[in-house]
């Protein structure tokens, strides 16, 4: 098989095309011919050498693809080879050909195409598990996502205000504030020029709040939180060192919970992508929720895509497709 593979930490300049042997179907697993694959900032971090891949996952940087199931593992009975799917993955995107577990498999999505199917499971999977399954988000409540205009953020946009509540969200341009507002979130913030914490507490403050800067907004998103409020931190682009004022989140009587995906159990993950399939797919079915592309570009660019989003200029998912 075609793969990408980084042959030594470093620049995206390292992502190289080789040909490794083709994956085979263990128990409980299918292997998909990929059709597309999308970049998630995870993999730039793998790329440097920062973000291993857990233990018996594929060394392949790619953390979600597309396509069609092309054999089947002894004791899986609900796939066929030939079915069209999408997949949340540990690693091997990358790739025209991964194994993967059968409970990490999904269907496509009514009105999405099998190219744009990859750019969904990743997106849905973090905000479905974090926001509604672990923070527990309820209509009517005030929700803050950071970075509204990233893969995550425009999924989180749509799914919150899917659910009625009110939505708020951060972003660095006043493009990137419009597609924020386009998707659905009642208030845009440009965090250059406005402080979150000001805006989120002269209306109560946020019930739920999801982070992907870490270390460097702790204080401020504790500041931030409604009494009882919830920060759900998923990423450490802002570091990951932080001090926290405990007296601030006793008084708020609130919580900060800490999450990663990519490492969790194959149960725990089959669960999400059940759980997504049931509460996301109708949504996605009949429009209320859209992947967000910003562009799509063959396998062997992953390079130029990794740059491109290395500058933090881009909007949604970046998809990544593999030839015949």
């Amino acid at each position: 098989m075609r793969a990408v593979v980084a042959t030594e930490p470093g620049g995206p300049e390292v992502l190289t095309v080789v040909e490794l042997p083709d994956p085979v179907a263990g128990p409980g697993e299918v292997v998909v011919d990929v059709v597309a694959t999308a970049v998630n900032r995870a993999d730039t971090l793998q790329r440097m050498g920062l973000y291993p891949p857990p233990p018996g996952a594929s060394d392949v940087i790619g953390l979600e693809c597309s396509g069609r199931v092309a054999a089947l593992g002894e004791g899986v009975t609900d796939w066929s080879v030939g079915d069209e799917v999408c997949a949340l993955l540990s690693g091997g995107g990358y790739a025209s050909k991964v194994a993967v577990p059968a409970g990490q498999l999904m269907p496509v999505p009514e009105g999405v195409s099998l190219v744009e199917a990859a750019a969904l499971p990743e997106v849905a999977c973090t905000v479905w598990s974090n926001v509604f399954m672990v923070a527990g988000l309820q209509p009517g409540e005030r929700f803050l996502v950071h970075g509204g205009a990233g893969g995550i953020g425009t999924m989180a946009i749509q799914l919150a205000s899917a659910f009625s509540t009110t939505v708020y969200a951060t972003a660095g341009t006043p493009e990137k504030q419009r597609l924020c507002a386009d998707l659905g979130a009642d208030v845009t913030i440009n965090y250059r020029d406005e402080d979150f914490v000001e805006v989120l507490t002269a209306d109560g403050g946020a019930d739920v709040i999801l982070d992907n800067m870490g270390a460097k907004y702790l204080d401020r998103n504790v500041r931030a939180l409604a009494e009882q409020g919830r920060l759900v931190i998923i990423g450490m682009q802002g570091g990951v060192k932080g001090e926290l004022n405990i007296s601030t989140l006793l008084n708020k009587r609130g919580a900060v919970i800490a999450t990663s995906l990519r490492g969790r159990p194959d149960s725990e993950k089959a669960a999400i992508c059940a759980a997504v399939a049931q509460h996301v797919w109708p949504l996605v079915a009949d429009g209320q929720v859209r992947p967000v592309i910003h562009s799509v570009l063959p396998l062997e660019r992953a390079g130029e895509v990794h740059a491109l989003m290395g500058a933090g200029e881009h909007n949604g998912k970046i998809l990544l497709t593999v030839a015949d």
